[in-house]
């Protein structure tokens, strides 16, 4: 049997280690495939550091019926063998906020298992890469992903600001996705280098990174990311009270978009259709 072969809960014999996309919305959001997966396993560990819920972690196992263990990037990235352990003997999750293959340490994840020879399904659910279509741009003129991270007093990265350029002379849209900070080492408990002590979680606004975008243009002068610009604002997307909002990105600098999680498009070139389609979401 193939380690990546279709799972079917009827006919199963292997041991099997999942990953599951669990959507963008809440404990709903997971599919049936996935609910059925989940509740075969005997552990089962949740990703908290790419994305979040609208919910928490009791409410996921409520609805589950089975106890969530926490994975933060340091096991994932370090400690990968913990969650791979025994899994060729008895049924494993990893779950994922959005798709499993939404980032790149989850396929470093599923290539380490089967590097073990462990039977490995993956099971897909939406994410902010196709979730963006809300916005009503067509996905197909979406050109290369970029990510805006927190500015600090001496890392003012720009880099990104390229590929924007790349896709507007290719006339396709630029979505923007923005920092996540969960679980970051305070710098005073680095330096001490005992005992690790946690900085609170930290999410990139869209006000925040239009103002950071607007400083970019600043210094690069290129005409990409002026005040004018027209860009759109996304933030909760796939939840109940999702937002979507055409502005300006000196509009935007100045605009509260509530909760987490915001995402940010620089449009390319408009079809008249998605003209008409964005243009329902301006601040009148």
């Amino acid at each position: 049997q193939s380690t990546w072969g279709f799972w079917n809960p009827s006919v199963v014999v292997l041991m099997v280690f999942f990953v599951v996309g669990l959507g963008l919305g809440d404990e709903k959001d997971i599919t049936v495939k996935g609910l059925e997966a989940v509740k075969s396993c005997d552990r089962i560990y949740l990703e908290a550091y790419t994305s979040v819920l609208s919910v928490g972690q009791e409410r996921l196992e409520q609805f589950y019926g089975k106890p969530l263990l926490l994975a933060d990037r340091e096991m994932v990235e370090s400690n990968s063998d913990e969650i791979l352990r025994d899994a060729d003997k008895v049924n494993v999750a990893f779950l994922v906020v959005g798709d499993p293959y939404g980032a790149t340490t989850h396929t470093d994840l599923v290539l380490r298992a089967k590097h073990k020879n462990i039977p490995t399904q993956v099971i897909h659910n939406t994410s902010i890469m196709n979730a963006v279509a809300c916005c009503g741009l067509q996905l197909y003129h979406f050109g290369q992903t970029v990510t805006i991270v927190f500015f600090t007093e001496t890392w003012r990265p720009d880099s990104f600001y390229d590929k924007i350029k790349q896709n507007k002379q290719l006339g396709l849209h630029t979505l923007c996705l923005l920092d996540i900070k969960m679980k970051e080492p305070t710098l005073a408990s680095l330096l001490r280098g005992k005992g690790k002590e946690y900085e609170p979680p930290r999410f990139l606004d869209c006000a925040t990174a239009a103002s950071q975008l607007l400083e970019i243009e600043a210094k690069r002068g290129e005409g990409l990311c002026t005040s004018d610009t027209v860009v759109i604002g996304l933030a909760r997307v796939g939840q109940f009270d999702q937002k979507v909002v055409t502005t300006t990105l000196g509009e935007l600098a100045q605009t509260d978009m509530g909760p987490p999680l915001h995402s940010l498009v620089i449009p390319g070139q408009l079809h008249d259709l998605e003209a008409e389609m964005i243009d329902q979401f301006r601040v009148k």
